[in-house]
């Protein structure tokens, strides 16, 4: 079941300043939605969105086989990332 149609047990406690509560309100209004509904609506898109090209990727065909093609060639040697990477850093 998605998660928008199941029912609500859990509740978010969300802290803003005056200026942005007052935002919210107003955008709400114009949704014809409460604050909560209007931030569960956006807060759900969000996290869809900043997870979906973490989760899952598409390729066409062609770019699938160049995808492969590239994870299977062989390492070659990089000396100067060794070397970078065997020096301290900055930080030590």
């Amino acid at each position: 079941m998605p998660a928008a149609i199941q029912s609500k047990s859990e509740r978010i406690d969300v802290r803003a300043s005056t200026p942005v509560k007052r935002l919210l309100q107003e955008a709400a209004r114009a949704a014809h939605k409460n604050v909560s509904e209007f931030l569960l609506e956006a807060g759900i898109v969000a996290a869809n969105q900043t997870l979906a090209d973490r989760l899952r990727f598409e390729l066409t065909p062609d770019k699938w086989d160049a995808f492969q093609a590239a994870l299977d060639r062989p390492v070659k040697p990089k000396p100067k990332l060794k070397k970078l990477l065997s020096e301290p850093g900055l930080l030590g």
